[in-house]
């Protein structure tokens, strides 16, 4: 690499990431062979001189480690080289799905034609059954959506194929805001509730259920005027000229999950169901029979109820309005598991921790007893950067199984998720740290059980624990039936007042 500083500005525009090239650099003066270059990907410019920067993609020099990110002037582009696609050959499984059809003509006219006909069909005759929309002639100055299909083969656990699937999709990124739409919201119950809805059930032995809505999105009312050209694999013999005017929503439509989350308030409200004020998607019916509590999450719901008969009216009530399928006793909900024996109830992401860990940790680095070093002080990043890429994708992992089970890594997923924009190699060993704990402990969960049948909340707070910025940091967990139900740990915004001490 050459030190000296360049006269010249660049004069080649290259598009981040997509370009391999060949980095020049300056060896020891005790090496007298060996490799010249380094193999990087182009991600930019740098910001206080006339360099290029660079991501190390391959090294085989001992002070240059991979994933890296160097400035130079001295490389060469090799504009026709995507070091971004995989080496490595990928798995039957990999290279089927990589097969499924991108167009309806490519699925129809393929060796599972048959197959994908009738995913097809299937699709279609829920669309017609639910009236979704009606054939009229387009009103002048209209201009009609235009749609597309999109194709998937559902998977078994064992690899084989359990289902295809077909989903006519209206490209609603065309859709006029204030015209064709107005709001877009689309709520959903929080993870929070899903966990005291557990813990209730555990303290009052009860049973829960699982209930999924086929289609959900078409099930929502439309208030606009929506005009869609017919879909391919659509017939209407004589009204070929015609477009669909939509009487309810379709998937794509950028309303769609809001109208349909009115309409399925209207249908609990209509049934003495009332919305709990502090989550809108829990549901509660109480009568002098009993009570069932309803939880949605999009098209994916939990009933829970005080005894067999209180569940099955409610079942009965939804396979009325809607098209649903019944999945019995819940046994994994947004992928959580669900254990359940005689005096408790488990949840657990023990699979999600090994895919992280296979993600992340391919090469088995070990166990830690606890989540974080206490000698490891973190501070920003002033040397080389590790991939900001690779380390945001594992901090939102960890974030994921932190918020769902695993509250035991906040503080460590609090902390290290400080120095995502620009992480550097101590941070990285924070990351492997937290990595190590999850293998010592990957088959840590809650655990629920009939005692305390009491809410309890814990918090807590160190004084200035940063004394660069003078801000303290801050948690609390709430635990019922013997575990947690809500928690979180986060540094302060607002820097302490003295007096506050005093006044304590």
């Amino acid at each position: 690499m050459s030190y000296g500083k360049e006269e010249s500005h660049p004069t080649h525009t290259y598009e981040c990431g997509d370009v391999l090239l060949k980095w020049q650099f300056s060896p020891p003066k005790k090496v007298k062979i060996g490799p010249k270059t380094i193999d990087c990907i182009f991600i930019g410019y740098a910001h206080n001189s006339n360099a290029y920067r660079f991501l190390v993609y391959e090294s085989n020099i001992p002070d240059i480690h991979k994933n890296t990110i160097m400035e130079s002037r001295n490389a060469s582009f090799f504009e026709d080289v995507f070091p971004c696609k995989s080496k490595e050959e990928p798995s039957s499984s990999k290279r089927m799905l990589e097969s499924e059809p991108q167009t309806f003509k490519e699925a129809v006219n393929s060796t599972e034609g048959l197959m994908w006909k009738e995913a097809i069909k299937s699709e279609i005759d829920s669309i017609l059954q639910n009236h979704t929309w009606e054939l009229v002639n387009l009103p002048p100055g209209c201009k009609p959506l235009s749609s597309k299909w999109i194709f998937k083969r559902k998977m078994k656990v064992d690899g084989s194929i359990d289902k295809y699937k077909a989903r006519l999709v209206i490209k609603g990124y065309r859709q006029t805001e204030g015209l064709d739409y107005f709001d877009t919201y689309s709520p959903v119950t929080r993870i929070n509730s899903i966990r005291m809805v557990f813990a209730i059930a555990a303290l009052r032995n009860l049973e829960i259920h699982q209930m999924d809505v086929k289609t959900a999105f078409l099930n929502g009312d439309l208030d606009e005027e929506i005009y869609m050209e017919q879909p391919e694999g659509f017939s209407a013999p004589g009204q070929e000229k015609k477009v669909c005017k939509l009487v309810k929503s379709l998937y794509g439509l950028k309303q769609a999950p809001k109208q349909w989350h009115e309409k399925f308030d209207n249908v609990m409200l209509s049934h003495g169901f009332k919305i709990n004020e502090c989550d809108k998607c829990v549901y509660v019916k109480d009568t002098e029979h009993g009570y069932v509590i309803v939880c949605l999450y999009v098209d994916d719901m939990l009933i829970v109820g005080s005894d067999d008969k209180m569940i099955t009216s409610t079942k009965n009530m939804l396979n009325s309005r809607f098209d649903m399928k019944d999945m019995g006793l819940a046994d994994v909900i947004l992928g959580i598991k669900i254990k359940r024996t005689s005096d408790e109830l488990i949840l657990s992401q023990s699979h999600y921790v090994d895919k992280i860990l296979g993600k992340f940790d391919k090469d088995n680095s070990g166990v830690a007893r606890t989540p974080v070093d206490v000698t490891l002080h973190l501070s920003k990043n002033k040397g080389e950067s590790v991939s900001q890429v690779e380390y945001s994708r594992v901090i939102g992992s960890l974030m994921y199984l932190m918020s769902c089970t695993r509250p035991d890594i906040a503080y460590a997923v609090s902390k290290l998720s400080r120095y995502t924009s620009n992480p550097g190699a101590k941070h990285w060993q924070g990351i492997i740290r937290v990595l190590k704990y999850l293998r010592f402990t990957r088959d840590y969960g809650l655990h629920y059980t009939r005692y305390p049948a009491v809410l309890e909340g814990y918090s807590d707070a160190n004084w200035i624990s940063n004394v660069k910025d003078s801000k303290s940091h801050s948690g609390y967990v709430f635990t019922l039936g013997g575990a947690a139900v809500s928690w979180k740990s986060s540094k302060k915004w607002l820097l302490p007042d003295p007096q506050w001490n005093l006044n304590l």
